[in-house]
């Protein structure tokens, strides 16, 4: 079985954006770092940080929502996957 760490984060987002959760906690890589990096950059996510979890290190991503607590990030999803490269 293979995993895709890409498409784990993205999902994560996509979980505790519905969910309507203000924080999400992601296991950490350099890659997941870089990405929440572009995101916050890009004005799409709060802040983040690394943080010791149980089990290595996590990334706690702050989500960010519009005053009436609309998501700022409507639609996010994985063009390009292992099975199938664009």
């Amino acid at each position: 079985m293979q995993t895709d760490p890409i498409a784990d984060y993205l999902t994560r987002i996509r979980n505790a954006i519905r969910a309507g959760h203000d924080e999400v906690e992601i296991p950490a890589s350099g890659l997941k770092m870089e990405m929440s990096r572009i995101l916050k950059e890009q004005g799409y996510i709060q802040d983040f940080h690394r943080k010791p979890a149980t089990v290595g290190e996590a990334i706690s991503v702050s989500l960010k929502y519009t005053e009436d607590r609309q998501p700022v990030i409507v639609g996010i999803e994985r063009v390009s996957r292992p099975g199938r490269r664009r």
